[in-house]
């Protein structure tokens, strides 16, 4: 998360506690045209739905935290510009904040951009191996790479498709799998030679 994204973050994460919420963090990307602030929000871990399942962050939840949380950005005043509010749930690919977050989901695979570079790399993939202290350590290949938790731009788990049963086969949208093409040609017809 950027500086003003954790300060946003600071002073908003008590009013989505208050509603029975978790503010996981903030997204602030500013732009000559107006700013963009998304808020990622959570059903606290231990928190159950009216039949003792786990209750999931719904329309309603995003609602209320944006009633909420406008009316004390518009007080606070962290942004002096233009911006857009927009509350979310994690969704299946859940952005990650924190070090304590990466500890929640280790042994998940996680994508990274850094903030600075670290062995030439800015971006990698891999298994959230363990995380102490500010140091999360990911398994990327076969090899430890160890990551300080500021040093981390932006962060998301990326889903296994295959151990929630859906295919692993990537396709655009709206577009069936392209097949071998070779294996349907049949052989060109002899053209006849000038000879002929």
């Amino acid at each position: 998360m950027t500086d003003k994204a954790n300060e946003i973050a600071a002073l908003l994460g008590p009013t989505v506690t208050s509603l029975g919420l978790e503010l996981l963090g903030a997204e602030y990307l500013p732009s000559p045209g107006g700013a963009m602030l998304r808020l990622y929000i959570d059903v606290p871990a231990d928190a159950a739905g009216a039949e003792g399942e786990p209750r999931a962050v719904t329309i309603e939840d995003c609602e209320a935290v944006s009633r909420e949380v406008s009316a004390q950005l518009d007080v606070e005043d962290p942004i002096s510009s233009h911006y857009t509010l927009e509350v979310s749930s994690p969704g299946i690919d859940r952005p990650l904040f924190g070090a304590a977050q990466f500890a929640r989901f280790a042994g998940e695979s996680a994508k990274v951009a850094l903030r600075l570079p670290q062995d030439g790399r800015r971006r990698m993939q891999g298994r959230i191996a363990r995380v102490e202290g500010e140091n999360i350590t990911f398994d990327v290949d076969g090899n430890e790479f160890v990551v300080r938790a500021d040093n981390i731009e932006k962060a998301r788990l990326v889903p296994d498709w295959a151990a929630m049963g859906l295919s692993a086969e990537k396709t655009k949208p709206g577009k069936a799998p392209v097949k071998d093409k070779k294996s349907n040609q049949k052989p060109a017809a002899k053209k006849p030679s000038r000879a002929e």
